[in-house]
């Protein structure tokens, strides 16, 4: 059935796939009679890099349920599905399309998550004739100007400077103007591990069974993108802006009193833990950030839930995603190709099918093919570590997390990827490189039990590739990091090591690197 039909608009407003928020600066003003929302669902941003077949359906029916709630409530939707014989392909070009039919008076979009894509759709209106009116993205607690008003004159951005000064503005777990418990994040309580006994039993996160809609959505998908990576087995995700606020009061209900203490934790299959998987309901707008820290603090305040798992949890969101799409809007574009570390190996084929002998990537990327889902710390500490070990190049090791991961979106993985996980902008997000042997994840995961390589060699047959190439990796980096004060004991214990058994980590490095790399995904 059409849900649009062709006429004159005084406004045409093109709303993105992760801009679905029924508040939206959007719709301030709209006229139901005289105005016009455009909605595209485009090839080119499925296939610009390969994408998880989940991350495509969330992506697509998501979009068709909010037209649906815009239909609803009486407004003129224009929207091109993916299969539509008239569709173009890609944002710019339907905009273009749109904007000969429709003949507005003027264009608006909310700002875009992605830079690459706000440049596509200036250049298409000009071509067109209309200067696009971008608006400020009321979704989040802060503006990018807000983050250069903070970023002036300071030599380093550190987060925990931006995180206090947020919790300042907004009230967040503050009292009389200190914070609640004395203390501005609790992140020394809350590295535990489940041990050998391993986790209790956990609910896992709410589960929606795909209704009429994203059936659909799942077929089209199987049938355009049958090359793309990952399984479509199980859909399970919000589609909604009403099924995210249960997902949202689920994860509340049930595991966030944990949270804190096992955020950092990793389990044989087991994805989710005390996770919520909210980021992606976050990432597409069908959850207000400011209801999820509010339903957060309503628990600690009511003593349902201890400070550490709450303020853990508000920082991620408060803090952490305020920061990175600060540090995107004010470094882009050179940002995304920034390489401190000289990185320049393809991304092996492994981290997008799971075939590799070390246990822990096998977990973290088998998680990804069945969900197109790991938590932070399989993100940064398996699979971002392994990444930055061996020097792949951090654009790829971006482009990658842009396919596999379903919460993905570019303002939000790029400072993630290229400066918390691969250092590759030499210390604006990160104050050091997180390196570790295989001993890290030893401690906190069971993942080393299972595995056929000891994290405790770094040479020899059973030498665990994760402590083989992180001593290279300090050994190769050592000029680049011998100024950095958080790098000076590791260094030293480098230094400690002889000559000829650094010549051995560094042959065994290399047949390492070769082996990992020998595949690339095609």
């Amino acid at each position: 059935m059409s849900r649009s039909f062709e006429a004159k608009a005084r406004r045409l407003v093109l709303v993105l796939g992760d801009q679905l928020q029924a508040d939206s600066a959007a719709f301030e003003n709209f006229d139901s009679n005289r105005d016009a929302v455009l909605m595209v669902e485009a090839r080119h941003e499925a296939q610009y890099v390969p994408q998880h077949k989940s991350r495509l359906v969330l992506f697509f029916s998501a979009m068709r349920h909010f037209r649906d709630e815009l239909v609803d409530r009486g407004l003129r939707v224009h929207y091109s599905e993916l299969d539509d014989r008239n569709n173009r392909g890609s944002f710019g070009e339907e905009l273009e399309r749109w904007i000969n039919k429709t003949r507005p008076e003027s264009v608006s979009v909310v700002q875009p998550g992605d830079h690459r894509v706000c440049e596509t759709l200036k250049r298409y209106a000009k071509h067109a004739g209309f200067t696009l009116q971008i608006l400020k993205d009321n979704h989040f607690l802060s503006q990018p100007e807000d983050f250069e008003a903070f970023a002036e004159g300071r030599k380093s951005l550190l987060l925990e400077h931006f995180y206090r000064q947020m919790r300042n503005k907004t009230g967040t777990l503050m009292k009389d103007g200190a914070p609640v418990g004395n203390k501005w994040n609790f992140d020394a309580d809350n590295r535990e591990a489940f041990g050998k006994s391993g986790p209790p039993r956990i609910k896992a996160p709410r589960a929606f069974r795909p209704d009429t809609v994203t059936k659909k959505v799942m077929q089209m998908v199987k049938r355009e993108f049958p090359d793309a990576p990952g399984k479509l087995d199980v859909f399970d995700y919000p589609v909604t802006g009403k099924q995210a606020r249960s997902a949202l009061r689920d994860f509340i209900q049930h595991r966030l009193e944990c949270f804190g203490n096992f955020q950092d934790a990793m389990v044989s299959g087991e994805p989710y833990l005390y996770h919520s998987r909210l980021s992606s309901s976050l990432n597409l707008h069908m959850l207000d950030p400011r209801d999820v820290i509010d339903a957060a603090v309503h628990v600690y305040e009511k003593g349902d839930a201890p400070l550490n798992s709450v303020e853990g949890f508000v920082r991620q969101i408060l803090g952490w995603r305020e920061y990175v799409r600060g540090i995107y809007w004010t470094q882009m574009p050179d940002y995304e190709s920034l390489n401190a570390l000289d990185a320049d190996r393809p991304a092996p084929a492994f981290l997008w099918n799971a075939e590799t002998d070390m246990n822990c990537v096998r977990q973290c990327v088998g998680q990804l093919v069945d969900h197109a889902y790991a938590h932070h710390i399989q993100r940064l500490m398996v699979l971002g570590l392994l990444s930055m070990l061996l020097g792949v190049r951090p654009y790829d090791v971006h482009r990658w997390h842009m396919s596999m991961y379903i919460d993905a979106i570019d303002w939000v993985s790029l400072p993630n990827v290229l400066g918390m996980s691969q250092y590759a902008d030499g210390g604006v997000v990160g104050t050091k490189p997180y390196c570790a042997t295989g001993a890290y994840i030893d401690r906190m995961s069971d993942y080393c039990s299972g595995c056929r390589y000891n994290p405790k060699k770094a040479t020899g047959d059973e030498a665990c590739p994760f402590t083989t190439l992180y001593w290279d990796f300090l050994y190769r980096n050592r000029s680049r990091l011998k100024g950095n004060p958080r790098m000076t004991m590791q260094l030293r214990n480098l230094d400690r090591k002889s000559r000829n058994e650094l010549r051995c980590i560094k042959s065994e490095a290399d047949r390492v690197a070769r082996d990992l790399t020998r595949n690339e995904y095609l």
